[in-house]
């Protein structure tokens, strides 16, 4: 198993945060994601498409979030995110794969990671900006198989990555729109995730509807993740 490496700097401003939060702040919320699939998985000398030839589709999303603000300036904020999507489809192999001869076969893709991201609010107004550092246990599987034979393709890894989020609030409305994001590349690997949304707010409620995107390309041993996940998503929680 490889691991990620990354140089935290000034850029970031983890060592000197201008803003924090005025009060302790609490927030969580799960969310629905209508996720597609695409990409290659690779084993070895063997490749598959796992949209063409798997024909994976939508068999489950399991989001949800939690984060704490609070107003001690040299301590960062706290987020804690998760993230599974499942797919499971009966496709045709072009040629063998991982020791599976071409044919029909059945596929199962999970793919797992939990975020614990430390952040500092560096703008705290009617213009939000929070900057800090993510790192992620990100955990894919995808199994392969037919009557006879079967394949197993693992990657697993803990990976440090920057972490950004931008909101603007429409004063007097409750309204905002934003995006949020976690991205890192590094001798050949990459992973970024990112999200746009529109959100409202009334009372302790609050709604979200968007967009994300993950992109892992992450090589494990002979394994290779090179896959995209994306879709619109909703979102409700409460803050405090």
């Amino acid at each position: 198993m490889r691991r990620f490496t990354l140089a935290v700097g000034s850029s970031l401003i983890l060592a000197a945060p201008l803003v924090q939060a005025d009060v302790i702040g609490l927030g969580a919320s799960v969310n629905y994601w209508d996720s597609d699939l695409s990409g290659d998985v690779t084993s070895g000398s063997s490749s598959v498409d796992v949209n063409d030839e798997l024909r994976l589709e939508d068999d489950g999303n399991a989001n949800a979030s939690i984060y704490i603000e609070h107003p001690v300036p040299l301590l960062p904020n706290v987020r804690l995110a998760y993230t599974q999507v499942q797919q499971s489809g009966s496709g045709t192999l072009s040629g063998s794969y991982d020791g599976v001869s071409a044919g029909n076969v059945r596929a199962d893709l999970d793919l797992e990671q939990l975020d614990l991201t430390l952040y500092y609010e560096v703008l705290d107004n009617w213009v939000n900006l929070d900057l800090g550092l993510t790192v992620r246990d990100f955990s894919g599987e995808l199994r392969v198989h037919n009557a006879a034979q079967s394949s197993l393709t693992e990657a697993d890894a803990v990976i440090p990555m920057g972490y950004i989020e931008a909101r603007f609030d429409l004063p007097l409305t409750g309204a905002a729109v934003g995006a949020q994001g976690n991205f890192i590349s590094f001798d050949g690997d990459s992973l970024r995730d990112f999200n746009v949304y529109g959100q409202y707010s009334i009372s302790l409620l609050q709604l979200r509807a968007g967009y994300r995107q993950i992109a892992v390309d992450y090589k494990d041993g002979s394994d290779v993740f090179d896959v995209e996940i994306d879709g619109p998503f909703i979102s409700a929680g409460v803050t405090f």
